[in-house]
């Protein structure tokens, strides 16, 4: 542990990495990570899948010990053998998604292991409850100190491990993608309280793969690349294309490189979808060659609109058709043989086998088809996975490397793969870049617009609208569980998709 001194807290960086380097094995993770931390600044980390970051956080939280280079916290060298000494010297991570003791209270898991005793040796929770208050009151957000942590929102529950870091006067506080599952809101509310700690003298990293974020919120900004250091800037000094440059090694001059396709026949239908409280007389049509997206904000109905489609879920009303022909609700294998794919929002749950190889997902939705008197062979799999697997440039060094060993954007080229192996006619993506990096949203957006080429029909939710207006031939924005309006590409804007998203007046173009 390393005891601060006082005079040093308003004196030089917080925490510097300089020159560190981390292999694991022949493979090396961080080749030359550098980076200057300081106090009453928050400071965005950014780089692709697979530049280092998660390396260099995890050298910071005492799970992975460097093997060359400086590690400085306060002006002292540090080598942290656990994350209880990283803990112990004033440093928080605040990840994704949290992982509290669902039956304690809020007040319980923020001293879980150093709850105070009053003098007669007894936990002393009043003196808990109060400083839990005194914290809430200081971050402007009214959680109640008793209540169980079991069904707290994910954003509620970043809140806590932030009291927590307070409560331990963690002076360098890391907030590793905290904003991927929140909502415009929750996002604002986390943006405030991240101010207030660096308004605190505290020193905050930030770490996410949008630029809005980043420059609304981050000070400086640090750029990695294949495990090295690239470049370090003020926020009002840079742009996002400066970034992306930077980030890639190259230019990513057309984020969204939709081509422009010719439509062809009606492949989907939907009539008069409804499913009582969630979504109401849903229609549409989708046309080969073309992309609609459903847009609108969380909550909507977008993603349980497509899971009934695609017969995860079922409806009251209404009628799902291919081709013509009417596809049974809630039989996911009778829309798969219709032509139906579903890219599911959250990969890791619903769309990936993370224990199963890189070949064994992508030909998981057609064993069927390739098994030879009921044997499937790593060779059989991996024969007919290995075409779909160069198509997405899946970066992996062999087809049987454990799925969930790769980076976010291979793992959503797998789960691609993976539905595009069954030769679908009409693909259904739900947030097909979301958490990850500009380099592999630009390689998705560019696999998109070739899959709509060769006469594939999509339907793209997504809840960035930069990409719903640089991809989407149809716009259909949902509010409340209704379509509100349908807007051609020609016509498509910001102002006017955010109005559909926020009134349930119809509109059309």
């Amino acid at each position: 542990m390393v005891a601060e001194d006082p005079a040093r807290r308003n004196t030089g960086p917080a925490l510097e990495l300089e020159r560190v380097v981390k292999s694991f094995g022949p493979v090396v993770a961080l080749r030359s990570g550098s980076l200057s931390l300081h106090r009453n600044s928050i400071h965005a980390l950014i780089g692709e899948n697979g530049a280092g970051k998660s390396t260099m956080v995890k050298i910071m939280a005492g799970l992975y010990r460097r093997d060359a280079g400086e590690f400085r916290l306060h002006g002292e060298s540090v080598d942290f053998a656990s994350t209880a000494q990283s803990k112990n010297s004033g440093i928080a991570v605040i990840y994704q998604e949290p992982t509290l003791f669902p039956d304690l209270s809020i007040t319980e898991n923020i001293f879980m292991g150093r709850q105070p005793v009053s003098r007669f040796g007894r936990i002393d929770r009043k003196a808990m409850r109060v400083e839990v208050e005194q914290i809430f009151a200081r971050l402007g957000v009214g959680l109640d100190p008793d209540r169980l942590t079991e069904g707290l929102s994910i954003a509620d529950q970043q809140i806590i491990e932030i009291a927590k870091a307070i409560s331990l006067d963690a002076s360098v506080l890391i907030m590793d993608e905290p904003t991927a599952a929140l909502s415009g809101v929750e996002v604002e509310r986390l943006f405030t309280v991240a101010r207030s700690l660096r308004d605190e003298g505290r020193a905050v990293m930030f770490i996410s793969h949008r630029f809005d974020e980043v420059f609304a919120l981050c000070d400086t900004v640090t750029v990695m690349r294949d495990g090295a250091y690239i470049a370090t800037q003020q926020i009002a000094d840079t742009t996002v294309d400066e970034l992306v440059r930077q980030m890639v090694g190259r230019d990513v001059t057309e984020l969204f490189p939709k081509q422009e396709t010719a439509v062809g026949e009606e492949l989907l239908r939907v009539d008069g979808l409804t499913s009582p409280g969630t979504f109401h007389d849903i229609s549409f049509s989708v046309r080969a060659g073309e992309i609609v997206a459903l847009a609108g904000l969380v909550g909507a109905g977008r993603s349980e609109v497509v899971r009934a489609v695609f017969g995860v879920d079922g409806y009251a009303s209404g009628a799902v058709t291919m081709g013509g022909q009417t596809v049974p609700q809630k039989k996911p294998t009778a829309a798969m043989r219709a032509g139906l794919a579903l890219v599911p929002e959250d990969r890791r749950k619903q769309g990936l086998i993370v224990d199963a190889t890189v070949g064994g997902n992508i030909t998981s939705a057609i064993r069927r088809r390739l098994a030879a008197f009921g044997l499937i062979t790593t060779g059989i799999e991996n024969r007919a996975a290995r075409g779909w697997a160069a198509k997405l440039e899946v970066k992996s060094h062999a087809l049987d490397t454990v799925a969930g060993t790769l980076s976010g954007g291979n793992q959503q080229k797998v789960v691609l793969a993976k539905w595009l192996a069954t030769n679908p006619k009409v693909l259904i993506v739900d947030e097909p870049t979301r958490g990850i990096d500009v380099g592999t949203k630009a390689a998705v957006h560019a696999l998109l617009s070739e899959l709509a080429g060769e006469g594939l029909g999509i339907v793209m939710i997504s809840s960035e609208l930069p990409e719903v207006l640089g991809m989407a031939d149809r716009v259909l924005v949902m509010h409340e569980g209704r379509i509100t309006a349908e807007i051609d590409r020609a016509d498509a804007t910001s102002e006017n998709v955010m109005h559909a998203a926020t009134h349930a007046s119809e509109q059309h173009s």
